[in-house]
């Protein structure tokens, strides 16, 4: 399955020096695609588990030094080490606080020696231990955005057409706009989880799709009980069950008195943080004003939170999946539609932010290019008026800014008219 993450880890490892950290949720593909990286551009891989292989994790526990360990690994490996042609893989890295503590070390005096770690919760984990600061490289795993969803389903061309069409606002044939709204909707459905879109993409079965989905959420679920105390599991499961009734109202900041009567922020906020750094959440924050730079502007007590994966958003809301391949005009499409939206720009790296005007307009998103500002408008169909955006474009006057829809490319003044299926693009 390719992912776009291979470049960067090929500039990684071009570049050497410093060992790894690959963050991403429980499931994203992490160790997937490290072991694929190594197959591909390395002569040996070394994997270890460090949670299932207690001999080796206990191994870290004495001294760090890099020559011991690279000793001890030679002889769990079977095979040599040698700098440049060995890879080596210590997943489930979040379980063995010496073993990340070992990083430094390895950055310090054997950056000869090419490390990749990886694990499900180490936002989680980091937050509670001693972290390598400046002596790892460290990148983000996503779920499969709707470009890599086409890839697995063997639509490069699709792919390489809609991006063409972005770069130039030129309206796709009306065939290719149809089949790409298609596929899209398929993605609702799958999302992009590695095993959904690997299922999805073998069988062309949507219905098996929400059995694997649950399974992923109940993963989730255990490692709340197994990396958080009991009452913390408790309100961190009441969050993040919160978040398809949080999306569905109109006014979709969270809001703790959802979650419970007297709910707060001093009761709810660290099984909130716990649920972003784990990558199971996307928090999006308030603008009190949308001019550069944009996050010095950022009102923290008001936020929105989306599911970290479009997929699983759509199988916990008990939406039917023929709703959302019809394209019918259900109400909570458009939150789905926003969550998609949210997913996508996250996968590009663009920190979330929408921006509120004395409570009058409400515009979805807000991005900084350099120093251009750019607005963002989420319609769920192809009705496109934008009360909102008009009023943002009034006040900020920005260089350009995007409406999202279902309808084909184009551009009206400054505002660019993107179908939901090139947000990949942005």
């Amino acid at each position: 399955m390719r992912r776009k993450v291979e470049v960067k880890l090929l500039e990684w490892k071009n570049r050497g020096r410093m060992p790894l950290l690959l963050y991403g949720a429980r499931q994203v593909g992490k160790t997937f695609i490290l072991n694929e990286f190594g197959n591909t551009y390395f002569k040996n891989t070394l994997y270890v588990n460090l949670e299932t292989n207690l001999q080796a994790a206990d191994y870290f526990s004495g001294s760090i030094e890099p020559k011991r360990l690279i000793c001890f690994l030679e002889t769990l490996g079977a095979s040599a080490i040698i700098p440049g042609e060995t890879l080596i893989i210590l997943d489930e890295i979040q379980s063995c606080e010496r073993a990340l503590t070992s990083l430094k070390y390895f950055c310090e005096s054997a950056p000869e020696y090419h490390i990749a770690a990886a694990g499900s919760l180490l936002g989680v984990a980091i937050n509670r231990h001693s972290f390598p600061v400046g002596k790892v490289e460290s990148l983000t795993l996503y779920p499969l955005d709707f470009e890599e969803f086409l890839w697995a389903l063997g639509e490069e061309r699709l792919a390489d057409e809609i991006r063409r069409n972005f770069d130039t606002v030129i309206p796709l044939p009306d065939a290719l706009h149809e089949k790409a709204i298609e596929r899209y909707r398929c993605y609702l459905i799958t999302g992009g989880m590695p095993a959904c879109v690997d299922a999805f993409a073998r069988h062309n079965k949507l219905v098996l799709i929400p059995t694997i989905q649950n399974e992923i959420v109940n993963n989730y679920v255990a490692d709340m009980a197994k990396y958080a105390g009991t009452a913390d599991t408790v309100k961190i499961r009441a969050c993040f069950n919160s978040i398809p009734t949080q999306l569905a109202k109109e006014n979709k900041k969270f809001q703790y008195k959802v979650i419970q009567r007297g709910g707060s922020a001093a009761l709810f906020g660290a099984s909130i943080e716990w649920l972003s750094q784990a990558g199971v959440v996307l928090k999006c924050l308030r603008l009190e004003q949308a001019v550069n730079p944009i996050p010095v502007y950022t009102d923290f007590t008001s936020f929105k939170l989306y599911m970290g994966d479009i997929g699983l958003l759509a199988m916990k809301s008990g939406i039917a999946q023929q709703t959302i391949l019809t394209g019918d005009s259900n109400q909570f499409m458009g939150a789905i539609t926003e969550n998609y939206i949210a997913q996508a720009l996250t996968a590009n790296n663009y920190p979330l932010f929408y921006w509120t005007s004395e409570h009058s307009a409400e515009l979805d998103f807000v991005l900084q290019k350099g120093t251009d500002i750019i607005g963002i408008e989420v319609k769920k169909g192809v009705k496109t008026h934008s009360k909102s955006l008009n009023q943002f474009i009034q006040r900020y006057t920005p260089a350009y800014s995007i409406r999202f829809s279902e309808k084909n490319f184009g551009q009206n003044d400054t505002v660019l008219a993107i179908p939901h299926y090139a947000a990949f693009c942005v």
